[in-house]
């Protein structure tokens, strides 16, 4: 093997470097953030290893160290890390497209769409490629790096244009990395020491390690998770929130700084972003929160400190209980962390409801953003599932009631109830809790179910999200009141809710009896049963999910995700008083109207299933209503009067 090997950038990564290179209106500084947050992983790693493996113990000093040179007009970013062997500098720059390329770049198309046009290059730490925006400084790069677990050093050396070289490297190479960033020449600026102490202040003040220019140290690292709560300034969160996140300029949507001594002993700072990521299309948001020991990283990213449906946090939890020799293989199993999950767990769900209490704006846009990942805990996480519950809200016949535009329904803005405050409003004697799901909050305000509830008072939920759905039919009840769909068999009116005319129905029309009985004869194969509706008061039939199955809503999320699943029959109720029923029945009476009545029949049908979000049988049903439409063309006349 020579001594000199040329490698070739992955295509993405060969993409990425010319949207780097290239970034004239973007903001440079981001590039010298990233150098300094990887340098400060490699270090945070190698003070991992330091306690865990005794063969690596030192005394040397784990810091960063910005060296500026005029004359080469190069800018030199040293740690003293890890370092990288001659294999994870293939592996790591350039070869494996693992660091997330492809994620940053579907998010850069993402946020210049949603930016009009001008792609955010200040994500790009979130994708574990910040190492390439060395490209928006320099037009050469090297780093010269040695390993800790290696006495040989190499140099890797790329001008951003597709490929890249690694050598031996010269002489008495120290443990770490040195990225040597040959400047553009509207780069020399940051050749200045005033213009790096500017730059560290602002993005790197919370680095946990020294970073050093010359004689002077240019982050003082405050570890605010352990200081009072009132002597943290929002200031200080803020700066705190964008280090962890590398999301520049934004401030988090509210906070939770916690303190407890028993039964376990920690601090924990806890951050809700403003907005979340999953609701662009991307893939699932991955877990913020670092657990260390006293003020010592363990583990960033913890995925066991919170559950999966508290993904989107981001934060600090320090323990002095956790022993620092423990290690990242049996972190997992360490007895400590259940517990601690399971008070944060709690922690956080009750702050969320003081927010709803206290704060509601604050709630709202967090639920907006963040309720579908939330939603999805009560299926999970049986311990908390009422805390979460109380948190959901829902649109209903009540937000449609108030809305400003008769019978438009509610809109996606109108405010939302809780589970709480539809109990308040409930009916003496009430003992389930209605609702009625579909995709369309309009179609659901003026669906044919609602008519015997709006008759009776009753506030009907509305769930135009599946999500809902699924939680709710985990939840099963909530306050000991059954949830259940307003177009299951298994509805319960409360007897206080009886309307007053209720006793004066007038019976069913002549030959109702024998209506139904053709619309069966129609139906055989397709309907469960056809029967006379005591919830109808004006549509003349509607659909009802036999007792014991599943929303129409659930069945047709079940038929979308599942090939296999059949869907169960219906019976279809009629309205023996809807003018068209009526005339049915009055055209019963002459058995030459069977095939008439029956065709009826399966048009109204098939007119329930598209109310409830279905497709019917598209030839028959287009066939029968042109012969429906031809039969009542001929009953116009043509004369002018």
């Amino acid at each position: 093997m020579s001594d000199k090997q040329e490698f070739t950038f992955q295509t993405e990564i060969k993409q990425l470097l010319h949207i780097l290179s290239h970034s004239l209106y973007q903001n440079p500084e981001i590039a010298l953030r990233e150098l300094i947050s990887n340098a400060s992983d490699s270090l945070n790693k190698l003070r991992h290893i330091r306690l865990t493996d005794e063969k690596h113990r030192g005394d040397d000093a784990l810091e960063i160290t910005l060296e500026p040179d005029k004359d080469a007009k190069m800018l030199v970013i040293r740690d003293t890390g890890l370092g990288l062997t001659h294999d994870e500098l293939v592996e790591n720059l350039g070869t494996i497209a693992h660091s997330g390329s492809k994620d940053f770049l579907r998010s850069l198309a993402s946020s210049a769409k949603a930016g009009g046009g001008e792609a955010d290059l200040s994500l790009i730490g979130q994708f574990g490629v910040g190492f390439y925006s060395a490209f928006m400084l320099a037009d050469k790069v090297e780093v010269v790096t040695r390993s800790y677990r290696e006495d040989k050093g190499w140099r890797w050396e790329s001008d951003g244009s597709g490929r890249f070289t690694i050598t031996p490297a010269e002489g008495d190479v120290p443990r770490g990395a040195q990225i040597r960033l040959h400047l553009k020449e509207d780069r020399e600026d940051y050749l200045e020491p005033h213009r790096l102490k500017s730059i560290v202040r602002k993005y790197s003040t919370f680095v946990p390690f020294p970073i050093r220019l010359a004689d002077e140290t240019l982050n003082e690292q405050k570890p605010i998770w352990v200081e009072p709560k009132n002597q943290v300034t929002d200031e200080q969160h803020a700066a705190f929130y964008q280090w962890l996140t590398h999301r520049t300029d934004e401030k988090p949507l509210w906070r939770l700084q916690l303190s407890s001594d028993s039964p376990i002993q920690f601090h924990s700072i806890l951050y809700c972003p403003p907005s979340n990521f999953e609701l662009l299309g991307f893939g699932a948001i991955e877990h913020g929160v670092n657990l260390c020991a006293k003020r010592v990283l363990v583990q960033d990213d913890c995925r066991d400190l919170l559950p999966d449906y508290l993904r989107f946090l981001y934060g600090v939890v320090d323990s002095a209980d956790l022993p620092l020799n423990v290690s990242r293989e049996t972190l997992q199993d360490h007895k400590l962390l259940p517990k601690l999950k399971r008070v944060l767990t709690k922690k956080v769900l009750d702050h969320l409801a003081t927010l709803a209490d206290e704060e509601s704006g604050t709630f709202t846009t967090f639920y907006q953003q963040f309720g579908p990942i939330l939603r999805t805990g009560i299926g999970h996480d049986f311990e908390n599932r009422e805390r979460i519950a109380k948190l959901m809200r829902f649109h209903s016949t009540f937000t449609a009631a108030e809305s400003q535009i008769v019978g438009a329904g509610p809109k996606p803005t109108d405010p939302t109830v809780s589970l709480d405050a539809y109990l308040k409003r409930a009916a003496e004697g009430q003992t389930q809790i209605y609702y009625l799901s579909g995709p369309d909050l309009a179609a659901l305000s003026r669906h044919p179910h609602l008519e015997a509830f709006r008759k009776r008072n009753l506030e009907v939920l509305f769930l135009n999200d599946p999500i809902d759905e699924f939680a709710l039919t985990q939840l099963h009840q909530y306050e000991q009141k059954q949830l259940i769909s307003i177009d299951s068999a298994d509805v319960k009116f409360p007897d206080s809710t009886k309307p007053a005319d209720e006793a004066e129905r007038a019976a069913a029309p002549k030959n109702f009896t024998r209506v139904v009985e053709l619309f069966r004869g129609a139906l055989d194969g397709k309907a469960a049963d056809v029967r006379e509706s005591s919830r109808l008061t004006d549509s003349p039939c509607c659909l009802v999910n036999v007792q014991g199955t599943m929303s129409s809503q659930l069945q047709n999320v079940m038929r979308h995700t599942m090939k296999e699943f059949e869907a169960p029959k219906r019976v279809l109720e009629l309205n023996p008083h809807a003018p068209l029923v009526a005339r049915l029945c009055e055209l019963a009476a002459n058995a030459d109207n069977d095939d008439f009545i029956r065709d009826c029949g399966r048009q109204l049908y098939a007119n329930a299933q598209i109310l409830d979000g279905l497709v019917p049988d598209v030839e028959e049903t287009t066939s029968r209503t042109l012969k429906f439409m031809e039969e009542l063309s001929r009953t116009r006349s043509a004369i002018v009067t």
